[in-house]
């Protein structure tokens, strides 16, 4: 009997470690910590990453604490919330690429702007222009890059295989007609703090 009561206590305490802790996320759902697939070591990155990135972002706007909400996750940026203009949204997607072991930036952020189709439909074409000169382009992999044009200002993000890559790139969209300004913030692959096995 003493030793059943043992047992069952061993028990208890065993299955109380397995218990996941919750936490509410950034978007809203609960993540239990137990079945975080990430490794610790990843899990202790994102946090040291999303960190880095906000203080950033307070530096950069302080009313970005509340109009602004980010999440990494394995390395990649995930960004939410409201700012004035399309020019800020860009900016912030820039300094989320420009954080340290970035591998993927994706920015959701709505813009409270008034709408305007002339300088929209302009931004689109040359976007489109620039996107499909880097498909057509055999020496950049195009899938890894991000375009977004705003006021004829091109914002090119990504992950260059090469330095030479990453010259082809800005080069191609330096020749679109129209384009006023390249703002590049690409990553050469091996300056990944955190790289895919």
């Amino acid at each position: 009997m003493k030793i059943k009561f043992i047992f069952i206590i061993l028990i208890g305490i065993l299955f109380s470690g397995c218990i996941g802790l919750s936490s509410k996320g950034v978007f809203g759902t609960g993540v239990s910590v137990a079945f975080d697939p990430r490794s610790v070591g990843t899990q202790i990155d994102d946090s040291i990453m999303q960190k880095s990135f906000s203080a950033r972002l307070i530096l950069k706007n302080k009313n970005y604490v509340l109009s602004v909400k980010t999440k990494v996750i394995d390395g990649r940026i995930f960004i939410t919330g409201k700012v004035d203009n399309p020019e800020e949204k860009l900016q912030i997607t820039k300094l989320a690429w420009e954080t340290d072991g970035v591998r993927s930036v994706r920015n959701d952020i709505k813009i409270k702007e008034k709408f305007n189709f002339k300088r929209s439909a302009k931004d689109i074409l040359i976007t489109s222009q620039l996107r499909t000169a880097l498909i057509l382009n055999k020496n950049i992999k195009a899938t890894n890059y991000q375009i977004d044009t705003y006021k004829k200002k091109i914002f090119i993000y990504g992950i260059a295989m090469s330095s030479e890559e990453k010259n082809l790139v800005i080069s191609e969209a330096e020749e679109i007609i129209d384009v006023e300004k390249v703002i590049a913030s690409i990553i050469l692959v091996e300056d990944l703090r955190i790289q895919k096995d």
